[in-house]
């Protein structure tokens, strides 16, 4: 009974949790219908409302663009109406350009119309004045023969008169012509030539008399020591010694030779190389004075004293550089130039003279506006090629030069060097300066001396040259050859020739001769009238 009970509870029981969850659910079906029947009210409401708004703006939109249409419409018009208008005005303005173009254009062919009408006119006035002129024409070619037959009439005629062809009158008047051509140019040459002298010569004497004046050198210059004096003539047999030995050993070691004579107290030594001759002097010097002289001493002198001449050599080289005023030569160009105290030229000491024509070309330089520095330069080298002329094959001038060229002197000096003798033509006025310089040091009084075999071939060759020319009658070489003196037949050589005579004369002997200085051509013509009263 009591699980019948229960029982029974639990049926009432669950069939009351089976109603309350039936009317839950279908209280939740109501409330979902409710709610969605609500939301669907609320959301009706919305789209009406944004209908309306939507509707609004839409209406506002298409009156908003009806506006914007009516705006833009009349802007269009605006513009339209605005380039129209310009249109118009570029319009008529091109219409009056082309209408000005064609009233020019009109206006040019009114002109153009005006001067073919004057062409034509100038036409048949040309036309006119050509046959007037073929018409001149005409009548001159008629002239013209008339006159070529009475020329040749009247040549004709001459010829008879005359009795010489043509030919023979037009080469005489040819001659005649060319002898008065030639008087005149004579006489213009004279004048030209004497105030080109008097002028010249001045200048030149005024620059030459002052650079000899600045350079006071000694008449006579030194000349190198070939003879040796000795104390007594026993010394003789002393240098010979026993079998000649001494004098050979001398001679091996010096390259020199000595010559003893019976010339007394005198022992002469010959050899080309001036260097080696003074060292064999020296030598034989110190010899005679220790009077010890035997082989080894000999060679034990001879190195002892070549190597003093050595350093003495460079230093009179210095002093000779520092003299002129000229540095920064190469050592081994001092060293030459210091030989040259050792060596002659016509009995002139090269040294002395070189050193002499650097300060004659630089003084000369000065006065005329040259390069002083290199005319002392050059001067004092031009004859660096004698240190060496009895060693090395070929003249003194090409071996300066290349004496020069090999110790890096500049161009101009080798140049100055190479044309000192006239060997190439000086192209300088540099060069042209040591040319008269040296032409001063070696032709001044006392300066050189000349064998008198040498001196008579001179006169001589400068007699024969004056002789050799037609219309000269007798010369004469005078001055010690410094001037060559002819006189011409009068009746063969007239005025005018006396001036062509002496230009070819000197130019034959500037060909044929070598000479110092200068020579002068003296041409005389004389002309004497005598007559005796009776």
């Amino acid at each position: 009974m009591i699980y019948g009970t229960s029982l029974l509870f639990c049926l009432s029981v669950g069939a009351t949790i089976g109603l309350t969850v039936g009317i839950g659910v279908a209280a939740l079906v109501i409330g979902a219908f409710g709610g969605l029947f609500i939301h669907s009210l609320v959301t009706k409401k919305k789209i009406g409302e944004a209908k309306q708004v939507a509707n609004k703006m839409v209406e506002e939109a298409i009156a908003e663009a009806k506006t914007l249409r009516k705006e833009a419409i009349l802007e269009s018009k605006e513009e339209i109406h605005k380039e129209r208008v310009e249109f118009d005005k570029e319009v008529k303005d091109r219409r009056n350009e082309l209408q000005r173009s064609e009233m020019r254009i009109q206006q040019k062919e009114e002109s153009l119309e005006k001067k073919e009408a004057a062409l034509d006119k100038k036409t048949e006035s040309l036309e006119k004045a050509k046959k007037d002129l073929e018409n001149e024409q005409k009548l001159i070619d008629e002239k013209k023969s008339q006159v070529d037959a009475a020329h040749e009439n009247m040549i004709a005629e001459l010829e008879k008169v005359s009795q010489m062809t043509k030919d023979e009158a037009k080469n005489l008047l040819i001659e005649n012509l060319e002898d008065e051509a030639k008087r005149d140019a004579v006489k213009y040459v004279r004048e030209i030539e004497a105030q080109a002298k008097e002028d010249a010569d001045k200048k030149a004497k005024d620059i030459v008399s002052l650079a000899v004046q600045r350079c006071a050198v000694d008449h006579s210059a030194e000349i190198t020591v070939s003879v040796v004096n000795l104390p007594n003539d026993d010394m003789k047999g002393r240098i010979i010694g026993r079998e000649g030995r001494n004098i050979r050993a001398l001679e091996n070691a010096t390259g020199i030779d000595l010559i003893i004579d019976d010339t007394p107290e005198a022992v002469v030594l010959s050899g080309f190389d001036p260097v080696r001759r003074e060292i064999a002097r020296i030598t034989l010097e110190k010899l005679i004075a220790d009077g010890r002289i035997h082989p080894a001493r000999i060679e034990e002198m001879v190195e002892k004293t070549r190597k003093e001449l050595e350093a003495q050599i460079k230093e009179t080289g210095e002093s000779a550089m520092f003299e002129a005023g000229v540095f920064g030569l190469h050592p081994d160009l001092v060293k030459l130039l210091g030989r040259l105290k050792y060596r002659t030229s016509y009995g002139q000491n090269v040294l002395r003279h070189s050193i002499e024509v650097s300060h004659l070309a630089g003084s000369m330089a000065a006065e005329l506006g040259a390069d002083v520095n290199l005319a002392k330069r050059a001067g004092l080298l031009h004859d660096i090629g004698k240190a060496v002329d009895h060693e090395v094959e070929g003249t003194h001038i090409t071996i300066g030069a290349d004496l020069a060229k090999k110790y890096k002197e500049s161009k101009e000096v080798i140049h100055c060097i190479a044309a000192h003798h006239n060997d190439i033509e000086p192209q300088t006025i540099e060069a042209v300066l040591v040319q008269c310089a040296d032409a001063i040091s070696g032709s001044r009084p006392g300066a050189r001396r000349e064998s008198l075999e040498n001196y008579v071939k001179r006169l001589e060759k400068l007699e024969e040259i004056a002789n050799s020319h037609q219309g000269v009658e007798k010369s004469f070489a005078i001055q010690a050859g410094r001037e060559v003196r002819i006189m011409v037949k009068p009746e063969v050589v007239d005025d005018a020739g006396t001036l062509f005579l002496a230009k070819e004369i000197a130019k034959q002997i500037e060909s044929e001769m070598d000479y110092p200085g200068q020579i002068k051509v003296n041409v005389v013509r004389e002309m004497r009238s005598v007559e005796y009263a009776k």
